[in-house]
Parts: structure tokens; C-alpha cells; sequence
């Protein structure tokens, strides 16, 4: 048994099993840390100290994660090349100074939020949010080498290791439901990572990639000043309360006089001097400046969409249109308003729109996919749920896609579907436990309904059957497997009457005995339904 397996079965067991599984979970936790601890030196801070995953393995994890969590993060900001390639360039010169070769890539996202991460193995991202925050190439070179910090030194592997641990995950692929900020509820190896992201560094991480940020800046030939501005711009923007800021790098990376004064500190330890870059960062910025307003018509129309006023995000979304047309996240928003007024083949219309300005975003093939469900076009909706998936596997997208096999008979398929949505929660992950359970339930009663024996006053066996479904069960049945007085091996079935509420136990007298408390279980649910 793997620890992922540890976890999922100590969740599924419930409490009668639960102890003996912690038990188990516990040696595999101690025996892979005894396995993968190793004592290294940290290359950016010379310290010793201890580390869980290899090299490879971390870098590993960063690839596997990177292009899903930019999926789950609003997608690439593909209308502006430029800028991308700008905010590259400056980050492969801080790179190229840090103290540890590693595949770094940047890019940046389609999110408003103003904030910036990093993945093990130098994957890192900025959010157009934050880039209109901004205000020269030293401040953006104060970002994205506070970003390389906690990719060369580890802080981030560290964070994915601690998740890992306590969730007992390896990080893959991610399943989320679908939101307009995408990833906000993933689940499963993306629920790490994104849950990581929304997670402040300690204390000493976040001092630790000012300090050593502000060291590559001066490598670099930038003026370490700009991490200075930086930071009191931070502090000066979360005293304001902006909420924004909260949700976006604040929540990640908190600002505080203390870093301020840290970095103050720093400062006066380098050469004076050095690049600002204001003119360049401002050419960079000229489209993304020029179409700030787009934007923020966008957000207040994803603002209005939550507030369930569609009609004021169509409006939104048109004036968005009408001034950066290429931008396919405003037909979105449209085909998302004509969603909530059930006005689905004009919603149709403005998915395919979106899709043809950008094919490669996830959303846009989930939420068409969802539309052709909606009206009846299974085969169409399945093409496109599926492409969805190889994107960013959701709850959303595999759910339609348990129904649509359903419908056609594979049981099987749907059965794959439904039993990955049901592990989550929300809404959406107790639909699918209900539909998995109506599916499955006849074919597999004993891995919905829990069993316990137990002797009565008598010594005899008793059977109890705990309903571990969101649905009332009837029909259930049990079989006990016994030897008889002269050696002969014997079945009894037993019938337990009425129908078992969710979470509630019923149990049955089987007559046999004597049965000692604690010896081994001989009974097997052979049989149950839902009750109608």
C-alpha cells in the first residue's frame, strides 16, 4: 500500500477501521522519510539541512504542475507577446546569476490579481495584475528574483513537501470544479499546489528571498532600491486594505516593516547604483497600460456575474469588447452571462467565439462542452469536455462526462468518472457520490456500506452495517462464512428489514457462536439497493 492509498482508505474506512489505518499510515510515513531524507547544503543560504525529494524528483514536479496550474490561474496573457517576452528576458538575467542552475521559465497569466509564484524546479509566473502595479524593470526584477529565491533555495519544494506529507498526494494532475477564478477549489494533486499558492511563506523564507533577491538585482546590474519601493508599496497598499492585494500576493507573501527595514538593511551592504530600467518597463507595458480599461470593465462584469446580474456583465463584457476585441475572456464572460439567463445558443455563440481567439484555454471547451450537454448534443459535448481534461481535469467536466457515458451505457466509463468527482467536495462531488452510488451499489454493496461484529450478552454473533452514503439503503443482505461442529465449512445469509438512513447502522442476529470481540470479521454484505 502506497501512502496516497494510506490516505484514501484511512478516509473511506470510518471510525471502526480508522485506528488500525492510522496505525499503517504511519509506519509508510516513517519508512519513505527514512528512505528519502537526506542531509544537503542548501546552494543559495550554505546551510545544512533537511530535504525529502531529490533534485530530479523536485524538478519533476514543477514540469508536471506547471502548465495545469497556469490553466487554473486564468491561462496564458497571450494578446501581449511582447510583454512575455520582456518579463523572460529579465528574468533569465537574474537567473543567470543565481546560485543554482535550474530549467527556470516565466511566463505570464490572464489574471487580474495582482500576484506572482514559484514551483519547485524554477517554474515561475506573473500575473498581469501585478505587472500594471508596477512601475520600472527593477521593481519587476525585485519580483521575479524574490521568485527565483524560493525556487533555488527550495522554499517552495519545501511547501509541496510539507502538503505532501500531511495529505499523503503525490503532485500530478489537477481536478477542479469550475469557477470564474478557476482553481480556487481543486482538489487532488492540484489542490496542493494551489492551496500552496494561497499559503504565506514563513517568516524566515520570505526574508530569506528579499535578501538574496535583492543580491541576484545587484548581480544582475540592477539598483537593489527597487526591492525597497517595492516593498513599501506593498506595505502602503495592505494598510489600505485593498482587496485586491489580500487576495493575490499578500495572501502568499505578507508584507511588514520588518521587510522593509530588512531590505533597507540589505541595501546598504551592496554597490549604489545600478539599472532602473522606467523607460523600458513603461514600452513593454504600453499595450497592457492601453487596455487597462478593458479589463477593468471585464472585472467588474465577472463582479456582476457572482452578484447573479447578468445583464450588467453582458454590458460589461461588450464595452470590454468594444475596446480590446481580441481578448476572448470577454466573449466568456458573455456566453457565461447567457448562461445564468438560459439562453444557451447564444451562449454557444460566444464560447465558439472565445474559442476562436484562443484555443488553448480550458474554460472555454468545459463551458461549451457543458452548453451542448445542456442541449442534448451528447456527442459534441463529449469531444470537447474531453479536451478540456487534457488541459485541466475538472470536477465539472468529469461529473458531465459520468452522465453522458451513463446515458450511453458504458457503465464502466462513468463509473471512473463519477468515483474521481466524489473523492472532492462541494456540490458537485456529492452529486457525483449519488449517481456513483445508484451506478455501482448492487454490483459493489460492500464498499458503500461499512460491517462490524461484535458478540451479544450471549456470546453469539452479531452483524452491524453502518450506511456510509448520502442515500437511504434497503435490501441489504449478509453472508457468514462458519465451520460447523464437525469441520465442514457453512454459509448463513441474513436479512436486515427496512431501509438504513444515511450514516445510520442497523445490525442483525445471526444465532452462531460462540464469537470472541476482536477475532476476525465472517461476515460479507452480499446484497443492497437504494431505496426508492
Amino acid at each position: 500500500m502506497s501512502i496516497a492509498d494510506c490516505a484514501l482508505n484511512t478516509a473511506v474506512r470510518g471510525p471502526w477501521g480508522m485506528m488500525q489505518a492510522r496505525r499503517v499510515c504511519l509506519f509508510l510515513l516513517i519508512a519513505a522519510l527514512a528512505v528519502t531524507a537526506a542531509c544537503s547544503v542548501n546552494p543559495v543560504t550554505g546551510k545544512r539541512e533537511l530535504t525529502l525529494v531529490s533534485e530530479a524528483s523536485e524538478i519533476q514536479m514543477g514540469v508536471q504542475n506547471y502548465l495545469p496550474m497556469q490553466q487554473s490561474q486564468g491561462g496564458q496573457y497571450d494578446i501581449d507577446p511582447v510583454l512575455t517576452e520582456y518579463v523572460a528576458s529579465v528574468g533569465n538575467r537574474l537567473a543567470a546569476v543565481s546560485d543554482r542552475r535550474l530549467p527556470y521559465e516565466f511566463v505570464v497569466l490572464n489574471n487580474s490579481v495582482p500576484n506572482a509564484w514559484a514551483l519547485p524546479g524554477g517554474k515561475i509566473a506573473i500575473n498581469r495584475g501585478i505587472l500594471t502595479e508596477l512601475n520600472s524593470e527593477a521593481e519587476l526584477a525585485a519580483v521575479l528574483a524574490h521568485e527565483i529565491v524560493h525556487a533555488a533555495a527550495r522554499h517552495s519544494a519545501k511547501r509541496m513537501e510539507r502538503s505532501m506529507l500531511l495529505q499523503g498526494v503525490v503532485l500530478a494532475t489537477a481536478v477542479a470544479t469550475s469557477d470564474s477564478d478557476y482553481g480556487n477549489f481543486a482538489v487532488g494533486g492540484a489542490s496542493v499546489a494551489t492551496q500552496m499558492l494561497n499559503q504565506s511563506y514563513g517568516r524566515g523564507d520570505e526574508l530569506e528571498s528579499d535578501k538574496y533577491g535583492m543580491l541576484y538585482m545587484s548581480r544582475a546590474g540592477y539598483d537593489p532600491q527597487g526591492a525597497v519601493r517595492l516593498q513599501k508599496t506593498f506595505v502602503r497598499l495592505s494598510d489600505g486594505q485593498s482587496t485586491g492585494w489580500l487576495t493575490g500576493l499578500f495572501a502568499s507573501h505578507p508584507p511588514s516593516e520588518e521587510r522593509v527595514r530588512a531590505n533597507i538593511e540589505m541595501a546598504a551592504t551592496l554597490p549604489p547604483g545600478g539599472e532602473t530600467g522606467e523607460d523600458r518597463f513603461r514600452a513593454a507595458m504600453a499595450k497592457t497600460t492601453a487596455a487597462g480599461p478593458a479589463y477593468e470593465a471585464y472585472d467588474e462584469g465577472r463582479k456582476a456575474l457572482a452578484d447573479e446580474k447578468p445583464d450588467r456583465a453582458i454590458e460589461q463584457a461588450n464595452k470590454g469588447i468594444s475596446m480590446l476585441p481580441e481578448e476572448a475572456n470577454f466573449y466568456a464572460l458573455r456566453g457565461d452571462a447567457r448562461i445564468l439567463n438560459k439562453q444557451y445558443d447564444m451562449a454557444l455563440t460566444n464560447f465558439n467565439s472565445a474559442i476562436r481567439r484562443r484555443d488553448n484555454f480550458f474554460y472555454y471547451y468545459l463551458q461549451r462542452g457543458l452548453i451542448q450537454e445542456e442541449l442534448g448534443h451528447d456527442d459534441l459535448a463529449e469531444t470537447d469536455l474531453e479536451t478540456s481534461i487534457t488541459m485541466l481535469p475538472t470536477a465539472a467536466a468529469h461529473y458531465a462526462l459520468g452522465n453522458i457515458t451513463a446515458r450511453s451505457g458504458n457503465k464502466a466509463a462513468a463509473i471512473e468518472h463519477y468515483t474521481l468527482v466524489a473523492k472532492g467536495q462541494g456540490e458537485i462531488a456529492q452529486s457525483a457520490n449519488m449517481a456513483l452510488v445508484k451506478l455501482d451499489l448492487a454490483d459493489n454493496p460492500a464498499k458503500y456500506l461499512l460491517k462490524r461484529c461484535d458478540p451479544d450478552s450471549s456470546g453469539k454473533l452479531v452483524v452491524s452495517v453502518k450506511n456510509n452514503t448520502s442515500l437511504a439503503i434497503t435490501g441489504v443482505r449478509i453472508a457468514v462464512q462458519y465451520t460447523d461442529n464437525t469441520g465442514i465449512q457453512r454459509r448463513i445469509d441474513r436479512s436486515i428489514s427496512g431501509s438504513i438512513q444515511p450514516g445510520q447502522v442497523a445490525s442483525v442476529a445471526t444465532g452462531l457462536g460462540p464469537y470472541t470481540a476482536g477475532s476476525q470479521c465472517p461476515a460479507t454484505v452480499t446484497a443492497a439497493r437504494v431505496a426508492e
